[in-house]
């Protein structure tokens, strides 16, 4: 009954252009948001959607927003932006161009669209504006800087305004810009919020931005099912956590590609440092990279150039120690404010698609119950198996309880995070090597390992952009998981003798390891053969018998003639 219910994507009145972009995506059928958003969509009503993380929110809005473009063309010649389309972050920004550049490919003359995200040249962006696109991406502050430059104009002809990730437009700092863009928009238009929480900010936001809207708030868990992702704690302090991910990662006890989240920018690169010592490649992901750069990072993570990212969780950067302080501590441990830019309109464990994605790893527990449904949103999506494997210390404990009971809501009461089974005692022989790795790496180190990437990457950027959109495939190359040499590397530590092995992986007949170069086999010595003529073998036997080697063996044989 269930399946003569579901509504496809043919029934749901659309172009054929956008069901031949569909089909060639390999959509089988809608997901559950998309089956209830697209239709209440087409009929021009405002929507709150409210879908958990990976389950489709992008086409559910995105597709209305095409199939109107082109219902409006048919009626009328005049060119004009119809749909501002706002996100937090350049990344989402990125994300949301390409599916809209997915869903248009056989309408691409028909429906234009780009991204004003990135902080480039505002010349070059008017350029691109003043063509009117039909479809204009853009963050908040980005959009508004044009609005106010007359760059763009909407007061007229805009039919429809998205905020994409509501729930973090006002936690990225964009309540202004929001409140003040509203001004340049037309009395009316069709607005859609999309988010994967309902909290008090996307409630807010809903009362400035929308009117008599229509809520979907499916009846699903803000995660995928336990069937489809699982959840796992393992208790360990800070020195525990590194020899613990090192044995981890070393054993192959984790498979696949993964992200790994820390909570400031500075344990990234110590992270990377450290995984570094014992030739494990991975990649830095926070808010000090240029947008280009990480665009560049998620784009070749999702292609499989590397199989781990080292990503910071920006809401804990605005705090000091990264969040865990409580309130009035704060001036006692930190006050001078960082120097150190950060781009606001950066997001790594927020709405980004990250592609087959096997674990999360929260390395730092998140600091309340919406960084962590984000953050284990980036496993599991679409139809995908994933696991969360987050280590708690002493000090996080509460923040995990505030978590599980939260989730334990959406699973019936069931206990949502189980315990990690893992005897630290069977590799404490991965704890001596660990330690000494994790404080090879000084905040010297870290310090010089930030100003060498990014001075490098901004090189990169600058220098290579002309040369890059001649030669794309040049861009391809160039690998974000590169080490970054300022620790001194020790190459036995890449190789992982036996007798550090728990006795249940030790195998009987020893495997060489692939990183240790194989044992040279003992030649045997061979005499050499004497070659020569009859005289030189005559002599040399001469010279090796002892008795005719006296000095007076000449003087015997004289004595022994003169007697005779």
């Amino acid at each position: 009954m269930e399946e003569d219910k579901k509504v496809m994507f043919h029934e749901m009145e659309l172009d054929d252009r956008i069901l031949k972009a569909i089909s060639l995506l390999a959509w089988p059928h809608p997901t559950l948001i998309q089956e209830t958003a697209i239709p209440l969509l087409l009929e021009g009503k405002d929507v709150l959607i409210r879908a958990r993380t990976g389950s489709g929110k992008t086409a559910a809005f995105a597709i209305p927003v095409i199939q109107k473009i082109l219902n409006l063309k048919n009626t009328t010649t005049h060119q004009c932006i119809r749909a501002l389309i706002l996100s937090p972050s350049k990344e989402l920004c990125g994300q949301i161009a390409s599916v809209i550049g997915d869903l248009t490919l056989k309408c691409a003359r028909e429906v234009r669209c780009i991204d004003i995200s990135s902080s480039g040249d505002m010349q070059i962006q008017k350029s691109l504006l003043s063509d009117k696109p039909d479809i204009v991406v853009a963050t908040p502050s980005r959009a508004l800087a044009h609005l106010k430059t007359k760059n763009m104009r909407l007061k007229e002809d805009l039919s429809m305004l998205v905020v994409d990730e509501a729930d973090l437009v006002f936690s990225f700092g964009y309540e202004d810009e929001i409140k003040e863009l509203l001004s340049y928009l037309p009395k009316i238009y069709q607005a859609v919020l999309a988010s994967a929480t309902l909290s008090d900010d996307v409630l807010s936001l809903k009362k400035i931005v929308l009117r008599n809207p229509v809520t979907l708030k499916l009846e699903e868990p803000e995660l995928a099912p336990s069937s489809q992702l699982q959840h796992y704690h393992l208790f360990a302090e800070e020195d525990d956590k590194a020899a613990i991910l090192y044995a981890l990662l070393k054993l192959n006890l984790i498979r696949g590609k993964s992200i790994i989240f820390v909570r400031t920018v500075d344990r990234c690169y110590k992270l990377k440092l450290y995984l570094e010592q014992f030739k494990i490649g991975s990649c830095v992901l926070n808010s000090e990279l240029p947008a280009a750069v990480r665009c560049l990072s998620v784009d070749q993570f999702n292609r499989g150039r590397y199989q781990i990212i080292v990503a910071s969780d920006e809401k804990a950067l605005e705090k000091p120690d990264g969040g865990l302080l409580a309130p009035d501590e704060w001036g006692k441990k930190n006050k001078q404010k960082s120097k150190r830019k950060k781009d606001k309109e950066s997001g790594v464990s927020r709405g980004i698609d990250f592609q087959h994605v096997s674990n999360v790893i929260n390395f730092d527990f998140p600091l309340d119950v919406n960084s962590y449904v984000h953050r284990a949103g980036r496993t599991a999506r679409g139809n995908n198996q994933g696991s969360v494997l987050s280590f708690v210390s002493l000090r996080e404990k509460p923040l995990m309880d505030a978590v599980e009971e939260h989730l334990s809501k959406g699973f019936n009461g069931e206990k949502v995070l189980q315990k990690y089974e893992f005897a630290l005692e069977e590799v404490e022989g991965f704890r001596y090597r660990s330690r000494d790795a994790w404080r090879a790496v000084t905040r010297i180190a870290v310090r010089e390992a930030r100003l060498k990437e990014i001075k490098q990457e901004l090189l990169n950027c600058k220098k290579l952009q002309g040369y890059f959109e001649e030669n794309p495939t040049d861009l391809a190359a160039l690998r974000r998981d590169k080490a970054l040499h300022t620790v001194r590397l020790q190459p036995q530590l890449a190789h992982v003798p036996e007798y550090l092995l728990p006795a249940a992986l030790r195998n009987d007949t020893q495997e060489p390891d692939a990183d240790q170069p194989p044992e040279p086999t003992k030649k045997r010595k061979h005499k050499q053969a004497n070659f020569g003529s009859a005289k030189r073998h005559k002599y040399q036997a001469r010279q090796s018998d002892p008795l005719r080697s006296f000095a007076l063996n000449n003087l015997k044989k004289t004595t022994s003639t003169s007697d005779t």
